[in-house]
């Protein structure tokens, strides 16, 4: 992997709307205030050179953004709290906007980066490194770092996650795009009224804990981080179909409709991840879905939708029952957790969290768990700024737990998904050997 110490970051600038907006606040909603403690969620993508100059693509970038966030301006913003204490979107004109790093990093290759294997070499990529969302009372709600590689650029973002989910993460990342390419104005616009969806007002008084990523914390708080491995699984459409075919020779047993490509891929990664970690047949395992509710929710929310509108889904069972049944037996269990996550499910959820407020941290998802977040729906592959699609799209090393997962779209396209897996050393290892796993047809 390329030393990473060969980042150098050249300048700090900020991107403000092109237009005057004046002031404006958008209450955060239940939805939203349980990941104030996550930390900022970072992405990645990765370009090859194309035929321009690195400054010509940073003006275009620049430009672009400036005139995306004319629609996005609350992630130009800043997070606040009213006369009551409840926690906000503020943005004035006079704020300073979107934070824009360049760097450059001449002797690192886009193919260094590509490499499935880990996210250290991301660190100097992606602004924000251990910055937690509650954080952005005082700093960008957005920030990207440009970074000129030997052959190619790094686009490197942190969003604040208290303020937005992975749907409209990745409806901006395409909108902005399209105004790089000449879009004069964004063919969806957001839709900023996130109180038709939870209109209830919470107040929190949260105080910012010891940050295990800060250095003068020590050395003992940076050994109690546990030593994890990353990596990219991926699977073809091939392996897709034959995993989802597997898990539906038998179908559900008492009928209901046939197991989806994300439930029969879901407990794919479940029971194998499951075998990996050798836990006892009496150890339980949980299995968690941060599921998008915009249809859930009653009335609906639209797909452009402006915020968080997900909700983590649970189940969990016995390793031994999980890997000793077929598959069909988890794949049925997440099948019922996720149907049964109605309208009025999430409401019961969100007035149990309401009278007791949980501000959970970045890994609360439950025992020996495997946690899905990202969707292979997003469109990460076809976010072309006008020198075509990434090479590679990851995220970076915020918010990783032992057991997360993220799911993206597949390079290749189709029914192709990647698998972004985190876990202990032990396991990954045994993991990586499990040709039932892997799929390699």
């Amino acid at each position: 992997m390329a030393e990473i110490t060969k980042v150098k970051i050249t300048s700090k600038t900020h991107v403000k709307p092109s237009k005057v907006i004046g002031r404006r606040e958008c209450q955060l909603v239940t939805f939203d205030l349980p990941y104030l403690f996550f930390y900022y969620n970072q992405k990645l993508l990765l370009y090859r050179n194309g035929d321009r100059e690195f400054d010509d693509a940073v003006e275009k970038l620049k430009d672009g953004l400036k005139h995306v966030l004319d629609e996005f301006y609350q992630l130009a913003g800043k997070l606040g709290k009213d006369e009551e204490g409840v926690f906000r979107v503020e943005y004035d004109d006079d704020m300073d906007g979107v934070e824009v790093a360049e760097a450059v990093a001449d002797e690192i290759a886009v193919d260094d980066l590509t490499a499935e294997e880990g996210t250290k070499s991301f660190k100097e990529l992606i602004p924000y490194y251990g910055v937690l969302n509650l954080e952005g009372t005082h700093r960008p709600l957005l920030a990207l770092q440009l970074t000129k590689l030997k052959d190619g650029m790094a686009i490197g973002c942190a969003f604040n996650h208290a303020i937005l989910d992975g749907t409209s993460t990745w409806h901006f990342m395409s909108s902005w795009a399209q105004a790089c390419n000449g879009a004069t104005s964004v063919s969806v616009p957001p839709f900023l009224e996130r109180t038709k969806s939870r209109n209830t007002r919470v107040k929190l008084d949260p105080s910012l804990p010891p940050d295990p990523h800060s250095q003068s914390s020590g050395d003992a708080a940076a050994k109690q981080e546990p030593v994890l491995r990353e990596k990219v699984f991926k699977f073809s459409e091939a392996a897709i179909d034959k995993i989802k075919s597997k898990v539906n020779e038998n179908g559900p047993s008492d009928g209901s409709k046939p197991f989806s490509t994300f439930q029969s891929l879901a407990v794919h990664i479940w029971r194998h991840v499951t075998h990996a970690r050798s836990l006892k047949p009496e150890d339980y395992t949980v299995f968690t879905v941060f599921a998008d509710c915009r249809k859930r929710v009653d009335p609906p929310m639209p797909d452009s939708y402006f915020g968080n509108l997900i909700q983590a889904i649970f189940t969990v069972t016995a390793a031994g029952l999980l890997t000793g049944n077929p598959p069909e037996f988890g794949a049925s269990m997440i099948q019922k957790a996720i149907e049964a996550h109605t309208a009025k499910a999430i409401d019961g959820r969100n007035k149990e969290w309401e009278n007791a407020p949980k501000i959970f941290q970045f890994k609360d998802a439950g025992v020996n768990c495997v946690a899905v977040g990202s969707s292979p729906r997003f469109k990460v592959y076809e976010v072309d700024f006008g020198w075509g699609k990434p090479e590679s799209v990851r995220s970076g090393s915020n918010n990783r737990f032992d057991g997360m997962v993220y799911l993206y779209q597949g390079k290749s396209g189709g029914r192709s998904i990647d698998v972004e897996i985190t876990l202990e050393p032990g396991a990954m290892e045994r993991l990586e050997k499990d040709n039932e796993f892997l799929m390699e047809l």
